[in-house]
């Protein structure tokens, strides 16, 4: 048990810390970084002790995954925030996801190859350099491998480790070289998004007042993308891109981090004919918990019940096997972060109103190590059966891994 009181599979993480290959302070700069554990008290469900033995056996015996999340810690002094990503030395929580239950996690890199560094916008150049330095941590420990392939997970839950998928949140850093896919792939990029929220050479971001849908040089990257086994997200794509995207595609096209407009009417969520088009292709949504996204009229603050609203929408909407989770949490305080990083994170807003109050934080769904453990514990706590937890937590992900990669 961590000292949160949480459960979890006896994994294999044998105290390995990033980078702790080198000498801090003469290697790298030194930042005082968020914990791993116990930031904030633990969540709790009122489950009786019934209820939790069986939330724990869910969660011990079976593949959880997680769809989307940024698993690494971030600056504890929100001032250095920008200074620490900017190096690209990302310090992935390895004790707290061995403490989360995930057999795996979609994990879509931060520095360079997200939106929130001017040192490197999205250049191509800085996407690899950021990849190689967090492939380089990786390579130096045995608890978390990268999965390349649907067998990769499943070694991963035979050995009490955590398979990590790598992703990035947008294509935008190929422009306009298809080759560039089959380099990122040869890199170990499993998953990508077509745009992230601003337009690109492939289709339109969820902030363009125009969506123009996606472009020729979008249909040939889709189609290459479907060649080589990359999953397509289209999270951060305009509806009329996304509507594009799934038509385009071959395979399953998947939302791996939203949640549903028709409920909070913000341009981060999804209308219900592109939860529809996802789930008609095949694909899978998962539901999204970032600081003021996911509420909802019987929940405006946001908290896991607010989520939770989305969760049955969706279900009832798509269907019970084209939804999961993708909680787009990290490793210290996301609604400081949204405030730093407003103008690049999407166009919900960073602070409350007086519609939708303002969070620290939301509330059971604060971190990776937290998330499944109170996800599943809510779904055991409604009634829910074993075989549709399973499905949203990693049953209907794998199934969708296994038509799209090769």
């Amino acid at each position: 048990m961590t000292a949160a009181g949480l459960p979890y599979r006896a994994p294999r993480h044998e105290g390995y810390r990033s980078f702790s290959y080198l000498d801090e302070g003469a290697d790298y700069e030194t930042f005082d970084l968020a914990p791993e554990l116990d930031r904030l008290p633990a969540h709790d469900l009122g489950l009786t002790p019934e209820q939790d033995e069986r939330r724990q056996a869910l969660i011990n015996d079976n593949v959880i995954i997680s769809l989307h999340d940024h698993p690494t810690r971030h600056a504890q002094n929100l001032d250095q925030a920008l200074d620490y990503i900017r190096t690209g030395r990302q310090h992935t929580a390895y004790e707290g996801l061995s403490r989360s239950g995930l057999t795996a996690v979609f994990d879509n890199l931060l520095g360079g190859t997200c939106c929130v560094t001017s040192r490197s916008g999205w250049k191509w150049d800085d996407v690899l350099y950021d990849l190689g330095m967090r492939l380089s941590d990786i390579a130096h420990q045995d608890y978390v491998r990268v999965a390349h392939r649907v067998s990769d997970i499943e070694e991963a839950h035979r050995r009490g480790g955590l398979a990590m998928v790598m992703g990035l949140e947008c294509s935008t850093p190929i422009e306009n070289e298809l080759d560039r896919l089959d380099i990122l792939y040869g890199f170990g990029i499993r998953q990508m998004g077509i745009a992230y929220s601003e337009s690109n050479a492939l289709g339109s971001g969820l902030k363009e007042a125009g969506d123009g849908g996606l472009t020729v040089f979008g249909r040939r990257a889709v189609e290459r993308m479907n060649k080589l086994g990359i999953v397509i997200d289209v999270s951060h794509s305009g509806d009329r891109t996304s509507l594009d995207t799934i038509e385009a595609s071959e395979r399953p096209v998947l939302i791996t981090h939203a949640g549903a407009r028709a409920l909070w009417p913000i341009p981060r969520l999804k209308p219900d004919d592109v939860l529809r088009a996802c789930a008609e292709s095949g694909g899978v949504l998962g539901l999204e918990a970032a600081p003021h996204t996911t509420i909802s009229p019987d929940h405006p603050v946001h908290t896991l019940d607010s989520v939770m609203d989305h969760f049955m929408y969706c279900v009832e909407l798509m269907g019970i096997d084209h939804v999961a989770f993708g909680p787009d949490t990290m490793y210290g305080d996301h609604v400081g972060s949204h405030r730093v990083f407003a103008a690049n994170f999407g166009v919900h807003q960073a602070t409350g109103t007086p519609d939708h109050p303002t969070v620290d934080h939301v509330a059971g769904l604060e971190n990776p190590s937290e998330c499944f453990h109170n996800i599943v514990g809510w779904l055991v706590r409604e009634g829910w059966s074993d075989e549709d937890i399973l499905k949203v937590t990693g049953g209907n992900v794998m199934r969708v891994l296994r038509t799209i990669w090769h």
